[in-house]
Order: C-alpha cells, then sequence, then structure tokens
C-alpha cells in the first residue's frame, strides 16, 4: 500500500534515539523528509547521519521546555524543504517513583517538559499545517491504566490524551488530525532502564512479558510503522483517538 509519504515532511520532537528515531526511519524509508529535535548534539548528528544525512533529515538541538523551539522547527522545515505536514511530538520518560514520592521540584519540572512543552509544540505546529496535516502525540498505556512506580506519567499522560482530543476537535475543520499513540513495553532505552532499576533485569523482563498477550517485548520498528501509517495520507479519517501499540497489555476495550 502506497502511503503517500513521498517527499512530505515531518517534524519529531525526542527522535534521536527510541520511538521518535523507529519513526522518523519508517517515514524516511517511505520517501519522507524529517526535522528531528533533541538536546544532546552529538546523538543529533549521529541520526541525523544515519537516516542519509540533509537529503533526508536535518536536525536541532533543542528542549520542549524553551518557548521557541515549536516556532524554530517550523521555520527549518520551511527553510530546508520548503513545507512542513505533520508531526510526532515525544520527550523522554518522566522520573521514576510514586505520586506521593515525587518531589514538588520534579513535578514541576516534568510538568513543563512533558505536559507544557508537548501542547506549546502542538498549538504551535498545528497552525503551520496545512489541510491534510498531522500531528501524533507519543503518549504511554499510562493514560489508561496507571503504571506502578511511575506516578508522574499516571498524572500528566492522561491529561495529554485529553488534550490531543480537545484539539482534534478544534482543528478538524481546518483538514488537521490530531491523535495519541501509547506505547506499552517496547525495548527502548526507557525500559532497559526501569528493568535495570528492578535489580533483576531478566527476571523482570520475564513478567513483564509473561502479562503481554503477545508474550514478548515490542521492537520499536513495529511502534514506527504504526506511526507512520498514522502520520500519513492513507490514515486520513483517523483522529481524536488514542491507539495503543502494546502486544494487548492493555485489557480496557
Amino acid at each position: 500500500m502506497d502511503l503517500g509519504l513521498a517527499d512530505r515532511v515531518y517534524v519529531l520532537t525526542g527522535a534521536s534515539r527510541g520511538l521518535g528515531f523507529a519513526t522518523a526511519q519508517q517515514l524516511v524509508a517511505d520517501g519522507a523528509r524529517v526535522v528531528l529535535s533533541a538536546r544532546v548534539p552529538e546523538q543529533v548528528a549521529a541520526a541525523v547521519e544515519a537516516l542519509g544525512g540533509a537529503e533526508r533529515a536535518i536536525g536541532l538541538t533543542a528542549d520542549l521546555t524553551d518557548p521557541g523551539t515549536p516556532e524554530r522547527l517550523v521555520i527549518a522545515a520551511r527553510e530546508q524543504f520548503g513545507r512542513l505536514d505533520g508531526a510526532l511530538i515525544s520527550v523522554g520518560g518522566p522520573p521514576k517513583g510514586t505520586a506521593a514520592q515525587i518531589t514538588d521540584e520534579q513535578w514541576r519540572e516534568s510538568f513543563e517538559t512533558v505536559f507544557l512543552g508537548s501542547v506549546r509544540t502542538v498549538r504551535t505546529l498545528a497552525l503551520a499545517l496545512p489541510d491534510g496535516g498531522a500531528i501524533g502525540l507519543v503518549l504511554s498505556t499510562s493514560a489508561r491504566e496507571p503504571l506502578p512506580g511511575l506516578g508522574i506519567s499516571n498524572g500528566l499522560r492522561p491529561g495529554l490524551a485529553g488534550v490531543a482530543k480537545d484539539v482534534a476537535d478544534e482543528y478538524g475543520p481546518r483538514g488537521v488530525r490530531v491523535f495519541g499513540l501509547l506505547p506499552g513495553r517496547i525495548m527502548t532505552d526507557r525500559n532497559r532502564e526501569l528493568f535495570a532499576a528492578a535489580g533483576d533485569p531478566e527476571r523482570a523482563r520475564a513478567a513483564a512479558e509473561a502479562a503481554i498477550p503477545l508474550r514478548r517485548i515490542g521492537d520499536p520498528a513495529e511502534f514506527g510503522r504504526v506511526a507512520a501509517f498514522l502520520l500519513s495520507p492513507a490514515a486520513g479519517y483517523v483522529t481524536g483517538v488514542t491507539v495503543p501499540v502494546d502486544g494487548g497489555a492493555l485489557r480496557g476495550l
């Protein structure tokens, strides 16, 4: 199936590695061009090189807590590639700990990054997109079911899912789609870190896999393919929803 991605241009935040980078790989493989952002310059440069260099990808060292970042991304896409068709907004996982254990400072910092930074970016990019544009927010299955020991994620991700639905209603008449993605256990650095924090990574992984109907941890490319499809014109009638990519782990209908 032709997804209609040829020569389209997408911004991806937090995309020097992990799920954002996996999505960038799928977009580029189908003919799109991408603008990546992340906080570590060396990782951004390595990601751009891995995607084929300036013909297919450019990178910005940027942080979503900076109010100027979203506009910088819009300008970069237009100056380098002449257009902007969509975005995947992802931020790093917030600190571990239960909601009661997390300090006020950690809550504030995470709110600025995970919540406000994402909302600001959605707002800015949506206004820059044409009819047929699409924005995906990388959330978590915690948007539907709390995850043990991840209080900040349990608190902020459901709110972002609500924001995605709200702005999908607002921008839908302009032909701009907004949706959320709910990754479950996918083998990224974040999940390796969580397994390591359990003390016995192999045992923690086995326990996680036992709770997944497919009985395995997902591969980032599996997430990237779903995200690329939803961002593409082929998914032009999908908006205002949250789509799990979790091997069946969520138990709700």
